[in-house]
């Protein structure tokens, strides 16, 4: 069943879907060596690779295994990055989240505040019971988003990525709907 992706303002940003026309603003982030230096993949090196994660985005979407949105700046409309409530299971009642966010976004609240928007439109919207999300366990901004958003550090992958020969371990975090709705869950 198709999921409609939303479009969300918080005071600072516009999450809405993944259009073509941010194809160049995708390629020029993931493109980077030093925004993906954390990721779970080699920065991009064609352009086909935006094209292809327009249409994933959109296929998540018809396929209702979750939502993808774009990150834009109220003020300006300047393209920020993206969130995504991904792999959504409706047996499970799971899902996962990520995000990827332009090198000129750090550091000012904005992936904490795109996150924090869309998980409350993930559990208001599907029945969610755990949300899931992983970062690489030297990215300590990315953990200190997640523990903000209220996610609990669950433990350690040993060496579960191997990116350009480089070895990484990763974090998982999880958040319950019961530690939401009991204000038990962090930030």
């Amino acid at each position: 069943m198709p999921l409609t992706t939303p479009i969300l303002r918080t005071d600072r940003l516009r999450l809405r879907p993944v259009r073509e026309d941010d194809a160049d603003a995708l390629y020029e982030m993931h493109s980077d060596a030093h925004v993906l230096r954390f990721w779970d993949s080699s920065p991009w090196i064609e352009r086909e690779r935006a094209t292809r994660f327009i249409a994933a985005s959109r296929s998540i979407a018809e396929d209702g295994s979750g939502a993808r949105v774009v990150l834009e700046r109220t003020d300006d409309g300047a393209f920020l990055g993206w969130c995504g409530l991904t792999s959504w299971n409706p047996e499970f009642r799971s899902a996962s989240l990520g995000y990827c966010l332009h090198e000129r976004a750090w550091g000012h609240g904005y992936a904490t505040e795109a996150a924090r928007a869309l998980l409350d439109w993930g559990f208001s919207t599907l029945p969610l019971n755990r949300v899931q999300a992983e970062a690489d366990t030297r990215n300590d901004a990315s953990r200190r988003v997640l523990e903000k958003c209220g996610f609990t550090l669950e433990g350690t992958l040993r060496e579960d990525c191997i990116v350009d020969g480089v070895v990484s371990d990763s974090w998982v975090f999880g958040l319950l709907r019961r530690d939401r709705d009991a204000g038990t869950a962090g930030g």
